[in-house]
């Protein structure tokens, strides 16, 4: 199944509510906007839905309130640690900013991503 195109309006809220702090870094992950802290992802955009990295208790508070909010980009391939943003925090930009905040609280607290070198190009010759 093809993945369609995060609505502009959902990739400026998310700019908008995403924490203004040191060390947040933004790039692009499956083609949509991310966020990161010390090399691990945070949150991003994945088509119609925000998610975030979140602390094992506050993922599991926010679910006993709103269910099971898996964030699965690939059916049947949830990301165990990510949860997407129920609709009523997606309607609350102020909510919104409270999940992303949480996300890069828990992620900041994760030990650095190590960077992996590139293996060197074969010589033309």
């Amino acid at each position: 199944m093809a993945w369609t195109k995060a609505p502009q309006s959902l990739v400026e809220l998310f700019a908008e509510t995403l924490p203004d702090a040191p060390g947040v870094e933004r790039r692009k992950m499956f083609g949509y906007p991310a966020a990161f802290v010390n090399g691990n992802m945070f949150a991003g955009v994945f088509q119609d839905q925000v998610f975030a990295r979140l602390a094992p208790g506050e993922k599991a508070a926010l679910e006993a309130v709103h269910g099971p909010l898996p964030f699965e980009p690939m059916a049947g391939r949830p990301m165990q640690a990510y949860v997407r943003a129920p609709d009523e925090v997606m309607a609350d930009e102020a909510a919104l900013a409270d999940f992303l905040a949480k996300g890069l609280a828990h992620t900041a607290g994760l030990p650095p991503k190590e960077k992996t070198a590139k293996p060197a190009k074969p010589a033309k010759g």
